[in-house]
């Protein structure tokens, strides 16, 4: 699952994301485009706020990067 994905299913905007998270919009952003990840602190509050798992969260970048 994509962190876009994860977000939508959650039913966030990148605005509340960032409201919640105490980050940026344009950090939610650079996230979901994949131009910088989160660290693994900020991984299990994203991972908590969307309701699915940190493994959820990267198991997609993994596939990308064992293709």
């Amino acid at each position: 699952m994509s962190f876009v994905q994860a977000r939508e299913k959650a039913g966030l905007s990148q605005a509340a994301v960032a409201e919640q998270l105490g980050v940026t919009a344009p950090a939610v952003c650079q996230w979901e485009k994949g131009k910088t990840s989160p660290k693994m602190p900020m991984l299990r509050k994203i991972a908590k706020l969307y309701g699915c798992t940190v493994d959820e969260l990267v198991a997609e970048d993994c596939a990308e990067v064992t293709d």
